[in-house]
């Protein structure tokens, strides 16, 4: 049996029905185009892209929700849409906008549940949940309704809830939307964790730059339903993350700032937005050399949105392919 993700010349169309007065009219849109895609056991990889790129499609044939037109894939060995109930006990999914835990029970009801859902060995249920709880710090609220968690308290009994049943390919969709910026790192250091320690293998989508950096050793771009990049994160990071935003507020008015590598993006009377280029000023510097010019009140450090780096660096490709 095959440990990892094998996807070849996978291809998705939908047939959509449009109506002009009594005129019906029936035309196919293609979601994934034809795309290959080899992801060893044990590997995190990002696959991310902007709205409507193929992404959802794409892992919801992975799961075995969709079939696709054309193409094939294995998931652990697995056809997805044809073997869906025996992949279903070794893997694990999380999607950030949607739970698995019950709203009115407390995580220790739900982690029982899904414990006789997988047919779990008790006494390796109850190791393996301990572990979790251990961790994942769940051990405080695993009594306390879901519906009275924080977002960060869910999201973490979220992914452990997903790893009960061991499994080796972890999917993972927006795992950190909405949470503030400590849970935020929280989470991503749990997912890395679990990556390194039991080798499962990540599959992650995300808008969020950080998650990225953090939780992924490899990214792969996909756009129109194709991949355009697929190259290691220190690859990545180093050709289209080098940039990181600055918000700086002050107690006396904001000062001009003229300096190689900070360009100022926006500018209030007490707040500046400055772009920092890493690569000519490490981020640490740039901020030491701000608070030299006048008294700081705030400052954060953000990465530039995802869309924009995306279209940086479909729009480089672009240009690569064209003659």
């Amino acid at each position: 049996m095959s440990r990892g993700v094998e996807i070849q010349d996978l291809r998705k169309n939908f047939r959509i029905a449009r109506w002009r007065g009594l005129q019906r009219s029936v035309s196919d849109v293609t979601a994934v185009d034809g795309i290959t895609i080899h992801v060893p056991a044990g590997e995190s990889v990002a696959f991310i892209g902007p709205n409507g790129a193929g992404k959802s499609t794409t892992i919801k044939m992975l799961t075995g929700i969709l079939h696709p037109t054309s193409g094939s894939a294995s998931v652990l060995g697995f056809v997805p849409w044809r073997e869906r109930r025996k992949l279903a006990y070794h893997i694990g999914t999380v999607f950030g906008q949607r739970s698995q835990l019950w709203y009115h029970l407390p995580p220790e009801d739900t982690f029982e549940l899904l414990a006789r859902i997988y047919s779990l060995k008790r006494a390796e249920f109850v190791r393996t949940r301990d572990s979790l709880i251990d961790r994942f710090s769940l051990g405080p609220f695993m009594r306390t309704p879901v519906r009275k968690l924080s977002l960060g308290q869910r999201m973490r009994a979220e992914v452990a809830a997903s790893l009960l049943h061991r499994p080796r390919v972890l999917f993972l969709d927006e795992p950190t939307i909405g949470l503030d910026v400590i849970a935020r790192q929280e989470l991503r250091d749990l997912i890395r964790e679990w990556n390194r320690n039991e080798g499962v293998t990540i599959i992650l989508t995300s808008h969020d730059a950080g998650d990225i950096e953090h939780v992924a050793d490899r990214v792969i771009v996909i756009n129109n339903g194709k991949v355009v990049v697929d190259d290691s994160v220190i690859a990545v990071k180093k050709q289209y993350l080098g940039e990181k935003l600055l918000r700086v507020q002050f107690h006396e008015p904001a000062p001009s700032i003229e300096r190689e590598g900070i360009t100022v993006v926006s500018q209030g009377v007490y707040e500046l937005k400055l772009a920092i280029e890493t690569r000519i000023i490490p981020i640490q510097k740039a901020i030491a050399h701000v608070m030299e010019l006048s008294p700081v009140a705030d400052v954060s450090v953000e990465d530039p949105p995802l869309e924009q780096i995306i279209a940086r660096i479909y729009n480089d490709t672009k240009e690569k392919r064209t003659p």
